[in-house]
């Protein structure tokens, strides 16, 4: 992508875009192609002849151990403010040496024969440096070696402000911007900013509608390859992520994440017009429509309007006759899970619900305020199939 530009002063990294979120460095992986044509190479042929313990090219002039000779050489290149003085001619010689090794490929030239054959790994997919524990492979050494890390559990960077630790410095980097504030990465259609490249990477394909995850199974399409990977659970049935306290188990992180509330209380977004508290902002935000009245889901059928999704949906099986849930004892189908839940109830004998009054046990939270109702004197007619109920005195 042309209009993402990421410097890093580590050389040579693959993984440069591994920061907090595991898979983000899955979502950037072309963006981290591209970019490694371009940046990688230049970086390298600086390394390859700023060292001195490199062989020689042809050109260069060498001492009688053939080792490039120091020089102290002033660069002529820019106004007086900007000229430099180098210990080596060979950083001069970034300046004003030929490039003569041209990938055919792509386009791009090299003044080293090693960067060229460092870049032409892109094209190959060649990847001589593995890990010998993991099995992964690097198109150069350094790559494999910043990889160790992995393994070795070395974070060398540290965040000063929070203590936060990092393996790569390009993720050290990028969370400082959280302290900071900066966001260097802008859309220009939306002027929505980011801090993290891959990020803005992902957010570029709602204006350009790519989405090149697909499943094979249902032909869905995802944009992001999280999202991807969390649908393919559907199908596999895979939950890996599980509960310590309850043994609940989750297809996403972020899912556990907002369970693990349930545990420890924790309901931090607060309606400011009643004062009810809840776990996760989304909940809060559907539980603001029943303020403010909106009710953006519509039966095409009746017309009839819909504060969440999921209640469209199970009003539709009023029109399609659909019960998707059925019994595994009796074979009974439901159009509702909340109704097959009460149904299994007869067969297991459980009964949660108690009278506070006269101890008396039911199944349902219905079935007990019919009850408390009696005991109020107010008479509540409830439906059996879908729980609704009307009251009067």
């Amino acid at each position: 992508m042309a209009f993402i530009k990421v410097e890093s002063e580590d050389l040579k990294i693959e993984e440069t875009f591994t920061v907090k979120q595991e898979d983000l460095q899955e979502q950037t992986d072309l963006m981290v192609l591209k970019e490694e044509a371009h940046e990688q190479n230049e970086m390298e042929e600086k390394l390859q002849e700023i060292t001195t313990d490199e062989k020689p090219t042809l050109t260069k002039k060498t001492s009688s151990r053939g080792r490039p000779r120091k020089s102290k050489s002033a660069c002529n290149f820019g106004s007086k403010q900007s000229r430099k003085s180098f210990s080596q001619k060979s950083n001069l010689d970034v300046h004003t040496r030929e490039k003569p090794y041209t990938c055919e490929q792509c386009g791009k030239s090299f003044g080293h024969i090693q960067g060229f054959e460092n870049h032409m790994r892109i094209h190959t997919g060649e990847r001589p440096f593995s890990c010998k524990q993991c099995g992964k492979s690097f198109t150069q050494k350094a790559n494999l070696d910043v990889h160790m890390r992995v393994h070795t559990k070395e974070r060398p960077y540290t965040c000063e402000q929070c203590g936060k630790s990092f393996t790569y410095k390009q993720g050290f980097t990028t969370h400082k911007r959280i302290h900071t504030g900066e966001r260097p990465y802008t859309c220009q259609q939306c002027e929505k900013s980011f801090y993290h490249p891959g990020n803005f990477a992902v957010h570029m394909r709602i204006h350009t509608g790519e989405r090149p995850y697909t499943c094979q199974q249902c032909g869905k399409s995802f944009y992001q390859s999280g999202n991807f990977a969390a649908h393919m659970r559907i199908h596999t049935g895979e939950r890996p992520y599980s509960c310590i306290q309850c043994g609940k188990s989750f297809k996403q992180n972020c899912t556990l994440e907002v369970h693990m509330r349930t545990h420890t209380g924790d309901r931090s977004f607060i309606c400011t017009h009643c004062g009810k508290r809840f776990s996760q902002k989304h909940d809060l935000n559907i539980h603001m429509r029943i303020h403010t009245g909106k009710k953006p889901h519509t039966c095409t059928q009746c017309g009839k309007r819909f504060t969440q999704k999921t209640s469209l949906d199970n009003h539709m099986r009023i029109h399609t006759g659909e019960k998707p849930y059925r019994c595994t004892e009796c074979g009974k189908t439901f159009p509702h899970k909340s109704s097959l839940k009460h149904h299994m109830r007869t067969h297991t004998g459980e009964k949660p619900f108690a009278c506070t009054q006269c101890g008396k046990r039911f199944t349902t939270k219905a079935s007990l305020k019919n009850l408390m109702d009696g005991h109020t004197g107010t008479i509540v007619l409830t439906c059996d199939q879908c729980e609704k109920s009307l009251t009067r005195k």
